[in-house]
């Protein structure tokens, strides 16, 4: 299993463009990809998931990915982060 800590810098959190974003990187992967946030975590796949959490703006989030491709989709989605201004 892969893990990686995010802290979420961008004014608006993740809101619905960037979580289509992350979505869509975290759907290339076979791995299995979800996303923690209060205690919560949900599938990275979803965007219903990933919408229901209401990350906002300094907000701490974990991104896991567990599966054959496991470091490769978390380095995926770590770009993606930075790319948008989502997260450092």
């Amino acid at each position: 299993m892969e893990k990686r800590d995010f802290h979420i810098i961008a004014e608006t959190g993740i809101h619905a463009r960037p979580a289509t974003l992350l979505v869509q990187a975290a759907s290339k992967f076979s791995s299995d990809v979800n996303l923690e946030f209060n205690g919560k975590s949900v599938n990275l796949k979803s965007i219903m998931g990933v919408m229901s959490l209401g990350v906002g703006k300094d907000a701490d989030v974990t991104i896991s990915a567990e599966g054959d491709d496991a470091a490769e989709a978390i380095e995926a989605i770590s770009d993606t982060m930075k790319k948008e201004g989502l997260a450092e």
